[in-house]
């Protein structure tokens, strides 16, 4: 028998040390999160990393006490809480308890989802889960799809498949028509891909940001002329910056008439599937090969919770492949590890699964509305303030704007270098927090509202200090005109 100390396993013998360490812990978490007065302390990239680096990891802590003290001076002092009203910034919702329920359940027990035998009832419910989003998003019986870490690697396995279409076709050859305000992913899936940066052909929008189809046929077009083959059109429902959905049907159109894959990334907008008011905004979607659904945004999952949905399932033949020593050719059991990019998975499938066993479609998707109407609020509210600048009105729960002084002149520069500006003001200071972004390569800020529990008054009191902070910051932000030579002499 091994010498060594062996109660930090997680094992019945060990249960009374586990329900203690869990204890201390949930006490110290609650502890923390009644004491929680805004979405972050303003702490500086150079003080966490002097404090991180101070660590000794060789030399291990007395106690669980003072495991959970230091790891609060770390790190859990200074977090960000995506609950807080006032969290404004990026597409981080506040999640639900039974998910949270069911963290405690998935990393105790620590399941993996590559092969049924690791897994036995865990395969069935992740597999249950891509059937009722298959059937949300109107797909038949031939429909399949996985679990993935989140919307970046669903995307990337979406275009993963589309090659496998051509996998005689040159890579040099291949195209992806994706709009103007579609993912970073698009491109990065691209280059993983080894097709190259050139392989993406950015369409232009229209004045709702939302991908224009005539540009897109002229694009597609385009691309035929030069014996160019398109490989893909990605679509966007919901894109990052304005939340906009992309004509689908019409899109649909053209990817069947050039015969090419048609993915949806509806990483953000995939909540509208159990929305009670809105599902008619993702019209068209269940027209396409493959979508992404991320469930820790709309859907109000902790990270990570996302999926790759496919409307037949023998496309999936891109991501297999048999090993003798996990998944062999012969295996009769169900192996998610055949349609997956990922090996070891995690059992995140039944934090969405808790969620809807306790709260119900209708319920959560009722958090979705709440969201959107609380973005269409806060605009009605301030669209017509003279120093606010809206790029756009809502089409989901974001607002892009920037401020703009109505008794300060400030050059295009200077505007730019003053909305940087508020924004670092506003996470110094530890009382809201925004995101920036740029639109035809004037600097704007951004709100993004993934909070049921916010009011309008909560985020139209975010912009008004966005405002007041723009006041007092303006005027450094002038630039003084050049002395003329009259001037110099």
């Amino acid at each position: 028998m091994s010498q060594l100390p062996l109660h930090h396993l997680f094992h019945p013998a060990h249960a009374d040390h586990y329900a203690a360490t869990l204890g201390a812990g949930l006490e110290h978490l609650l502890g923390q999160l009644r004491t929680v007065a805004g979405p972050s302390t303003g702490t500086q990239p150079s003080d966490a990393a002097a404090r991180v680096a101070a660590v000794d990891l060789a030399s291990p802590l007395a106690d669980v006490g003072e495991v959970l003290a230091e790891m609060s001076q770390l790190w859990l002092d200074d977090a960000v809480w995506f609950h807080e009203p006032t969290y404004a910034a990026h597409l981080n919702c506040p999640v639900v308890v039974p998910a949270l329920l069911a963290e405690l359940f998935v990393a105790s027990v620590n399941s993996s989802l590559d092969t049924f035998d690791q897994s036995v009832g865990g395969t069935y419910i992740e597999r249950r889960l891509i059937e009722w989003t298959a059937e949300r998003i109107g797909f038949g019986a031939a429909s399949d799809g996985v679990f993935t870490s989140g919307g970046s690697q669903s995307n990337l396995q979406g275009l993963l498949l589309a090659r496998g279409r051509h996998e005689r076709v040159p890579a040099e050859r291949l195209r992806i028509l994706a709009s103007a305000d579609s993912h970073f992913s698009v491109q990065k899936s691209a280059r993983l891909l080894g097709l190259g940066d050139e392989a993406v052909v950015s369409v232009p929008t229209d004045s709702r940001h939302r991908m224009d189809p005539a540009a897109l046929e002229r694009s597609l077009a385009a691309c035929t002329a030069l014996g160019l083959r398109p490989m893909a059109i990605v679509a966007t429902a919901g894109t990052t910056d304005f939340g906009a959905i992309d004509p689908l049907p019409a899109i649909a159109d053209l990817a069947l008439a050039y015969d090419t894959w048609l993915h949806v990334d509806a990483a953000y907008g995939g909540g509208l599937l159990i929305s009670p008011r809105r599902r008619s905004m993702l019209d068209g979607i269940d027209r396409a090969d493959s979508v992404t659904v991320d469930y820790h945004k709309t859907f109000f999952q902790p990270v990570s919770s996302s999926a790759i949905i496919v409307r037949d399932r023998t496309t999936l033949s891109p991501a297999t492949w048999h090993a003798d020593y996990l998944n062999p050719r012969e295996a009769t059991d169900p192996n998610q590890v055949d349609k997956s990019l990922q090996t070891t998975r995690r059992f995140d499938a039944l934090k969405l699964w808790l969620t809807l066993r306790t709260m119900g479609p209708e319920l959560l998707g009722g958090y979705v509305d709440a969201v959107v109407d609380l973005t269409a609020a806060v605009y009605a509210v301030l669209r017509d303030e003279p120093d606010l600048q809206f790029a756009a009105a809502p089409e989901l729960s974001t607002l892009v704007f920037r401020y703009v002084p109505r008794d300060v002149a400030l050059g295009e520069d200077g505007l730019g270098a003053l909305n940087r500006a508020i924004r670092e003001a506003l996470y110094d200071s530890g009382a809201a927090m925004v995101a920036a972004t740029r639109v035809d390569g004037i600097q704007y800020l951004k709100v993004t509202l993934l909070n049921p529990m916010a009011t309008a008054d909560d985020i139209v009191g975010v912009l008004d200090l966005v405002r007041a902070t723009g006041a007092r910051l303006a005027p450094e932000h002038v630039v003084e005109p050049p002395l003329t030579p009259v001037e110099v002499a």
